[in-house]
């Protein structure tokens, strides 16, 4: 039997089922199209973390996994040239990841060679570390000029 969601937060229905479980979290935030999962992700050097369904604008801004898959899901796929899955990747770069010292307050990075993901530590004041965004890494290069 399935457990559901008892309690509305910020961000919709909140679901405490999927502990430590990212990739169910994600499945079912895919899903629902609704509300949070609370301590979806696990690192030791950062704590637990939520992901959230989140929003997203005309102009392609926004938070959350409704984001990362209306804005960055299609150019995974094609810098992967596969049919990757976001419930497959997202847990992989935050659990193997480097963590970039991020000048931003209330932000932490990870990177991997290829990818980033961003959490937020705060929302509105609040303690609250949720995942932000995911997105394809590339590096900015540096221009040098030719003499």
């Amino acid at each position: 039997m399935k457990k559901t969601s008892q309690h509305i937060g910020k961000f919709g229905p909140i679901y405490t089922q999927f502990k430590n479980k990212p990739k169910n979290a994600i499945k079912h935030l895919k899903k629902v199209k609704n509300g949070e999962c609370l301590n979806a992700l696990y690192r030791e050097e950062i704590g637990f973390v939520d992901i959230v369904w989140g929003k997203n604008d005309e102009n392609n801004r926004g938070y959350g996994l409704k984001h990362i898959i209306e804005k960055h899901e299609k150019e995974f796929k094609k810098f992967q040239k596969s049919d990757v899955k976001i419930e497959d990747l997202i847990p992989f770069i935050f659990e193997f990841g480097t963590i970039k010292e991020e000048r931003e307050q209330f932000k932490i990075i990870i990177n991997n060679e290829r990818y980033r993901i961003v959490l937020l530590t705060k929302w509105y004041g609040r303690k609250k570390a949720l995942l932000l965004t995911s997105y394809v890494f590339k590096e900015k290069k540096s221009k040098v000029k030719k003499l």
